[in-house]
C-alpha cells in the first residue's frame, strides 16, 4: 500500500503550516499532494516552502478556482496516474477534518474499497457547528439517501478512503458537481461499481481558520445532483 492525501485549497495559507506537520507526525509514511486552484493568498508558496521540510508533500497547482469537484477529479487523475497511489485519502485543508483518524480509515482500507469519515454513526459527532449548518447537513443527507437508495449515514461527508482499483472502475468524466455535492456521487458511482463501502465514527471539528466555501450554488447543486442520481437509477 502506498497512502495518499489529497487535499484542495483555495486560501487555506494559514492552515497549511500547521495541517501538514499534523498529518506526517500521525501517519509519516503517506504522501501528501496540495491540489491549489491558484489561491491569491500565496497558499501555494507556503507548501513549495514545507516541501524542502517534507520530502513526501508535493503541490499540485491548478491555473484557476472551478470548484471543489475539479480540483477532486484532476487530483484523482493526478495520483492514479503519477504517484501510483493506493488508498487515496480526500481531506479538508482546515483542520475539520482530525489527523488522528487516519490511522483507523487507512487500516480499515484493507479490507473495504470506501472508508467514510461519518459524522453521523454511533461515535461520531460535530463540534462548534451552528445549528443552521447542522439541520442543513442532516437534512441533505436524509434527502440524498433516499434518493441514492444509498444506506451510509453520511454521504457529504469530505472525509474519505478510496481503493485504487475501485476508482479506476468509476468514470469521472460523468461527474458534474462543483461543490460537495461532488462527494455524494463519488460514493454513489463506487457503490454502483462494486465497491465495499465502511463508514468510521469521526468527530468533525468547525474549521480553525479562513472563510467557509458556503454559497447558495452549493446548496442548490446538493438538491440537484441526488435528484439526478435517482433519475439515472430510475431511467437505466
Amino acid at each position: 500500500m502506498r497512502p495518499t492525501i489529497l487535499v484542495p485549497t483555495y486560501n487555506e495559507r494559514d492552515n497549511m503550516p500547521l495541517l501538514i506537520p499534523e498529518i506526517f507526525r500521525v501517519v509519516p509514511d503517506v504522501r501528501i499532494v496540495v491540489v491549489d486552484d491558484n489561491s491569491p493568498d500565496g497558499t501555494g508558496d507556503v507548501v513549495r516552502s514545507l516541501t524542502a521540510q517534507y520530502p513526501r508533500l508535493s503541490l499540485f497547482s491548478r491555473p484557476r478556482k472551478e470548484g471543489l469537484g475539479a480540483a477532486y477529479k484532476d487530483a484523482l487523475r493526478h495520483a492514479l496516474a503519477t504517484q501510483e497511489a493506493d488508498p487515496i485519502i480526500l481531506m479538508d485543508a482546515d483542520g475539520s477534518h482530525g489527523v488522528q483518524y487516519l490511522p483507523q480509515i487507512i487500516a480499515a482500507s484493507r479490507a473495504h474499497d470506501l472508508v467514510v469519515g461519518s459524522r453521523y454513526v454511533e461515535g461520531g459527532g460535530i463540534e462548534r457547528w451552528e445549528w443552521w449548518r447542522y439541520l442543513l447537513s442532516r437534512l441533505g443527507n436524509v434527502y440524498a439517501r433516499f434518493l441514492t437508495g444509498l444506506s451510509l449515514k453520511d454521504l457529504t461527508s469530505g472525509f474519505v478512503c478510496i481503493r485504487a482499483p475501485s476508482l479506476r472502475e468509476v468514470d469521472l468524466s460523468r461527474m458534474e458537481a462543483s461543490g460537495y455535492a461532488f462527494q455524494i456521487d463519488l460514493k454513489y458511482r463506487l457503490i454502483a461499481a462494486g465497491a465495499r463501502a465502511r463508514e468510521v465514527p469521526i468527530i468533525f471539528q468547525a474549521r480553525r481558520g479562513g472563510e467557509s466555501k458556503m454559497s447558495h450554488h452549493i446548496i442548490t447543486e446538493g438538491l440537484r445532483v441526488p435528484l439526478k442520481i435517482f433519475l439515472e437509477r430510475l431511467f437505466t
